[in-house]
């Protein structure tokens, strides 16, 4: 089954050129099916690269997934023109009253703020309300799990002397989670964050599960008991190319930045072994599965 989306979305070609199912929507609208309703609050700075790495995932599976993308309210970003935001975003204030069988929340460049200090804060909190009665699962990546962490269980955020950056292992510390269903002893996944939380916090926390651990990264999933809430310290979305785009980067500005670990092979920056794709793949899979479609009810 595909993923909908609009032809004139940038991922649109993109995607089709990867043989991943796309449909435009007018040819969707015809056909008597029920699609999985996911929202995507976009909060990444290069939007086009990021809602194509979601949509890349989200049409990896046998479902029809509608996509409605998000952006904030209460700040404008300047590296994506407004017409592309104008032409295939939409607000939160235009879709409250509506209901989705998921949604995902992404990470934000603004880690060693406090959280009151992010402009969009309260909208995001907002947000993250709504979503306990308007939504039905919810993923939050790197930046976004940590504000919900805070927002729902007022577990505070800690910042690094310098960014953990590059692919990290990771291993399931409960064999038997549907999210990881089907993934290796040791899955991958990238991170590139200046910050954590108090891991014993998370762990001790009744109301949270902690299914993936890594001995470099620390915790890298967890959810809420119920299935509502997903946290990934994590981006499992990144494709081949990210974290060597934000490392020279980086370098251009002349900030002080190591090679991204257990990416480049060779330390060759022209060799890259993706080694997270087929986890990343699974997670968003198994999501849709388990935690959405299984789960979701058919009237929204």
């Amino acid at each position: 089954m595909p993923i909908v989306i609009p032809k004139a979305l940038p991922a649109y070609e993109i995607l089709t050129n990867e043989k991943i199912f796309v449909m435009p929507k007018l040819r969707a609208e015809n056909q008597d099916i029920r699609p999985i309703e996911i929202a995507i609050l976009n909060l990444m700075p290069t939007k086009i690269d990021t809602e194509t790495q979601l949509m890349r995932l989200l049409g990896n599976t046998s479902l029809q997934v509608n996509v409605t993308l998000i952006g904030t309210e209460t700040y404008k970003g300047h590296y994506t023109s407004q017409s592309h935001m104008e032409t295939f975003y939409t607000t939160f204030s235009s879709i409250k009253d509506k209901n989705f069988d998921g949604m995902i929340i992404t990470g934000a460049p603004v880690e060693q703020m406090r959280f009151e200090d992010v402009q969009y804060w309260k909208e995001l909190q907002e947000i993250m309300d709504w979503t306990e009665t308007h939504v039905t699962s919810t993923i939050y990546i790197c930046w976004g799990a940590y504000a919900a962490l805070y927002h729902f269980y007022g577990i505070e955020k800690h910042n690094f002397d310098k960014k953990l950056f590059g692919v990290y292992p990771i291993k399931a510390c409960d064999d038997y989670e549907l999210l990881l269903k089907g993934m290796d002893d040791t899955m991958y996944m990238p991170m590139s964050r200046y910050n954590t939380v108090d891991q014993d916090k998370v762990f001790s926390n009744p109301n949270i599960k902690v299914l993936a651990y890594g001995e470099d990264c620390g915790i890298a999933i967890a959810k809420s008991v119920d299935n509502k809430k997903f946290f990934l310290t994590g981006h499992s979305e990144y494709d081949r190319t990210t974290l060597k785009t934000e490392y020279l980067r980086d370098i251009e500005k002349g900030l002080k930045i190591d090679k991204p670990l257990n990416y480049f092979i060779n330390d060759d920056i022209n060799k890259i072994d993706m080694k997270w794709k087929s986890t990343a793949n699974l997670i968003y899979y198994n999501w849709l599965n388990y935690y959405v479609y299984q789960v979701t009810p058919y009237e929204l």
